[in-house]
């Protein structure tokens, strides 16, 4: 009997040491209402007082989810809590509203399922030992649903689906979710010089994950910022461009004045290592939030003009208009011609026809072009079809358009495409203009040439081919 009296009073003493203080009770109540709050009671050790990037990151983002924005991206540096804030935010986010649907999805099943499952662990937690705060303090009466024990398809109790973990070769079939959270799509160097996979990621956000999202469903993309056209950058520019402009968070380990972003976590002997060792382009990208292509692409930035040179009559002055097309080669290929006006050394692009296509609406566009730009010689690459390409070109501009100034040539182009465009980029640097708003006259091509890499794997080359072209036809006329 006395030691059952003992063990009574044992476990009345841990009740009581358990029981929360009013102070301790008043965090509890605000951590309901306040992200950080919530963070800084379930990860103290983490979540420091003197940490202001992780006060200011956890307020961002519960004003993201108290706004009616759609979309935040997150870029932050490794091992600076980003995916942690995020997993501790679908609890938050469960406990201000169970109803929640939240689906989350990474660059594979194994990675997804652990977010989900550290989601779920946090939720059935209960208190180990005097102190401790869990989930349930914040939020009572909040539970797993009996038998929901998948890791990646669960329900909280009173619900029919709560949770689904997917990846892009995943399935969120008959899953709608209000919150759907995209954390570290892409995991590393490779995945981000590879065009064809940030197409077919992007592909599976644009036709399968926006579908899942609920009316007025939010988006929380976390990622580091690999390439200008990985799936924060091309979300970004859609959202933007829609009208619907998304709350970006960008936060880079070394900062403007010099100082680290949190010097405990990542001192700055320790990233200038680092940075050593990896390169200076993945450094950027993975603490800098700087893509990888821009730092290995090609081109940087080209010399434009607002108007052309003029003679004293007030008409451009050039002394000849030239044109060099590359032929789609095949069925992913895209035309390209470049028209532009020669003054001494320098090349002023008037016109850029980039697209893809089919011949019967290329020939007579291209033949329409030549002569509304005065064009008096145009080159176009034989290669593959090009033959007939530039004799059906040259028919439509005498027989349908009674143009007879430009004169078509066609030749086979018969060096190395890689070796040409790395030869003549230090030559259009100096001396290809284009007009002041060619980005936005000329957008697809624009952004081809300017994403081009100097070394890696390229999908397509057709803008850079063309453009060197363009060199190469300067020097021929220089050499006479």
């Amino acid at each position: 009997m006395p030691a059952q009296l003992e063990n009574i009073r044992r476990l009345t003493g841990w009740m009581e040491a358990c029981r929360p203080s009013e102070k301790a009770e008043a965090a509890l109540r605000r951590a309901g209402e306040d992200f950080y709050t919530f963070c800084r009671l379930r990860a103290p050790a983490f979540y420091k007082p003197d940490r202001a990037y992780l006060a200011a990151l956890c307020r961002a983002m519960q004003a993201f989810y108290e706004s009616a924005e759609e979309l935040l991206i997150l870029n932050l540096p490794p091992r600076h809590g980003k995916s942690r804030t995020a997993g501790l935010f679908a609890q938050w986010v469960f406990g201000r509203r169970p109803a929640e649907k939240i689906m989350t999805g990474s660059y594979n099943e194994r990675l997804s399922a652990s977010f989900s499952k550290t989601v779920r662990a946090a939720v059935m937690e209960r208190k180990a030992e005097p102190g401790q705060t869990v989930f349930s303090d914040i939020f009572p009466g909040l539970r797993v649903k009996r038998g929901e024990a998948a890791s990646t398809l669960w329900a909280l109790d009173g619900q029919f689906a709560s949770y689904l973990a997917t990846s892009p070769t995943g399935t969120a079939t008959g899953f709608g979710c209000s919150l759907l959270i995209l954390d570290d799509i892409i995991k590393n160097a490779y995945e981000a010089h590879n065009a064809a996979l940030l197409d077919a990621q992007w592909s599976w956000f644009t036709d399968t994950m926006l579908s899942r999202v609920e009316e007025g469903g939010k988006i929380l993309l976390i990622m580091t910022r690999w390439a200008t056209g990985d799936l924060a950058g091309r979300a970004e520019k859609l959202f933007t461009a829609q009208g619907r402009p998304p709350r970006v968070i960008r936060m880079k380990a070394l900062r403007e004045d010099g100082s680290m972003l949190c010097p405990d976590i990542l001192a700055r002997r320790t990233y200038e290592r680092k940075r050593r060792l990896m390169g200076a382009d993945i450094a950027s990208a993975n603490y800098q939030q700087e893509p990888i292509d821009l730092k290995g692409r090609l081109y940087g930035v080209f010399q434009t003009y607002d108007v052309p040179p003029q003679s004293r009559s007030g008409a451009p002055d050039f002394s000849e208009r030239l044109a060099y097309v590359d032929t789609a080669d095949t069925g992913s290929d895209a035309l390209c011609a470049v028209i532009w006006g020669v003054r001494g050394h320098d090349a002023y692009v008037l016109d850029v026809y980039y697209t893809a296509a089919p011949m019967e609406i290329t020939e007579p566009e291209l033949a329409r072009r030549l002569k509304a730009q005065g064009v008096t010689r145009a080159r176009i690459e034989s290669n593959n079809g090009g033959r007939g390409f530039a004799r059906a070109v040259a028919r439509c501009l005498e027989e349908d358009l009674r143009c007879f100034r430009t004169q078509v040539r066609w030749f086979t182009q018969s060096k190395n495409k890689e070796a040409r465009i790395l030869t003549a980029a230090p030559w259009l640097a100096l001396h290809l203009r284009f007009p002041a708003d060619w980005r936005g006259r000329w957008p697809e091509y624009a952004a081809a040439m300017l994403s081009y890499q100097r070394a890696g794997k390229n999908a397509h080359d057709d803008a850079p081919d063309a453009t060197t072209g363009v060199a190469e036809t300067m020097l021929l006329l220089q050499e006479g």
